[in-house]
């Protein structure tokens, strides 16, 4: 215990020098760093240049009281560990002291075991603080503009148009294929805007049963049906002052629908049984895989909800759209997963992932990473350890063509026809140097040399 100690910073506050003596001797001994200040005012000055992990101070004081010296920890955002000493039998301004955000009071005089384990429990849950507050560094980090990773044009796009709606209070529909992130954008919407410090709730639509859908949105008063032994607070209820995340909002049967309508209209709610409205403060994203719009003309989406819901819109590109990001997305999952840097990828496994159509996008992505660092016998991506799936594709790129038509075709021109493609295309990823293209196609530089010619493809400049 004593070697652990020594990195607690305690800071003493007392106008009587003999308590702050004994108070300095006291956690000394119990090997704590420890600072002393006679007044409010001092205190102050030195927790503005020191971050201390407590600070046990007097109440009555002169100059500034231990309450006043609190109230501006808190103005300045020091959000330190405080607890307080009095000598009076009065526990009115410790009190107060209390609903200021001081973790305990102790009356004078006090003997020092009290005062030992008071001050132990204290730093235990300053402790639990700091690791709190690291966790919702390490999450605001993560849910960053930053973090959506990217440098395509359309990833540009998407993050400069969510710098722009973050700060706002409008609701937001988040459209896209499934595996683009949709999730990832609506966090990253609330984590940087001012309802960050309260709750983000996610509520998939279509993974709750019908049956129970409006008792866990809305919550239940005891009694309501059977099985209802108590209240139940609802996920509405749980995201009041943050943000509500409605994923897959097609999903919503239409009874819910007109409900949900109503709740964003009135902005409150009753819990199911219960007949007081109970106000509500969200914010409200949804997201869908689905066109509405079709589903709108079907009946099985209502226009008005529509409407309430779309008051800015987030279209998520797919994967396949914004190829330009797959290294860096390789690199981030990689580094997740062992801490490294960069994943070193083999050329013929880099064109068969480029060459991929990626129809579970981003997560599928991350899927695949995984799986080839597990199954990988190297720190490198080869093709082995690729899905059948990715491996086939580029085989089966031109079996459409393989259908002979009834009347036949000409043989050479058709064969002529795909190499010529296949070389303007390697030209293309080589940016028109042939002997990178040659590469690309298993040729030496004499022989794609002769077919460009022999195709009528004129020489490189």
């Amino acid at each position: 215990m004593v070697a652990q100690n020594n990195k607690y910073k305690i800071l003493v506050v007392d106008d009587e020098s003999s308590l702050r003596e004994m108070l300095s001797i006291l956690l000394r001994r119990e090997n704590y760093q420890v600072e002393i200040a006679a007044d409010g005012e001092a205190a102050f000055a030195k927790a503005q240049e020191i971050n201390f992990d407590l600070i046990i101070s007097d109440i009555q004081m002169p100059k500034m009281t231990g309450i006043e010296l609190l109230r501006q920890l808190r103005e300045h955002e020091n959000d330190v560990t405080v607890l307080m000493i009095t000598a009076f039998s009065s526990t009115e301004e410790a009190v107060e002291a209390m609903k200021l955000g001081a973790y305990d009071y102790i009356t004078k005089p006090f003997k020092n075991d009290e005062i030992r384990l008071v001050i132990k429990k204290a730093l235990e849950r300053e402790k639990l603080q700091q690791e709190n507050r690291q966790l919702k560094q390490q999450l605001g980090q993560r849910f960053s503009f930053q973090s959506l990773i990217g440098k395509s044009p359309a990833m540009a796009k998407l993050i400069a148009l969510m710098e722009r709606i973050a700060p706002s209070q409008a609701n937001v529909l988040i459209t896209g294929e499934s595996g683009t992130g949709k999730e990832l954008v609506a966090k990253a919407l609330h984590q940087n805007s001012d309802r960050k410090k309260h709750p983000f709730v996610p509520i998939n639509c279509g993974a709750i049963p019908e049956n129970l859908l409006e008792s866990e949105l809305f919550g239940h008063e005891k009694g309501a049906f059977t099985g209802a032994d108590k209240r139940k607070e609802g996920l509405f209820e749980s995201a009041d002052n943050g943000t509500l995340f409605l994923d897959e909002i097609g999903e919503l049967p239409m009874g819910m629908q007109v409900k949900l309508l109503r709740v964003l209209q009135e902005r409150e709610f009753r819990r199911v049984g219960g007949t007081k409205n109970i106000p509500l403060n969200i914010r409200l994203v949804a997201a869908t895989n689905q066109d509405l719009i079709e589903r709108i003309s079907t009946g099985d989406f209502r226009e008005d909800l529509f409407y309430r819901l779309n008051v800015v819109s987030i279209e998520l590109p797919p994967l396949r759209s914004r190829l330009d990001d797959l290294q860096l997305l390789i690199n981030k999952f990689y580094q997740r997963l062992t801490g490294k840097d960069e994943y070193n990828i083999q050329k013929s496994a880099l064109e068969l992932l480029l060459n991929y159509d990626w129809p579970g996008n981003v997560r599928e992505l991350e899927n695949l990473i995984e799986r080839c660092v597990v199954l990988g016998e190297s720190d490198q991506l080869t093709v082995d350890c690729l899905p059948d799936q990715i491996k086939k594709k580029s085989c089966n790129t031109y079996a459409g063509l393989c259908n002979l038509p009834d009347e036949g075709l000409d043989l050479d021109s058709w064969l002529a026809d795909i190499e010529k493609t296949v070389l303007l295309q390697a030209l293309e990823k080589s940016g028109g140097v042939r002997k990178k293209a040659a590469e690309l196609l298993g040729i030496n530089f004499r022989s794609i040399r002769y077919r460009l010619s022999k195709l009528g493809i004129g020489e490189e400049n």
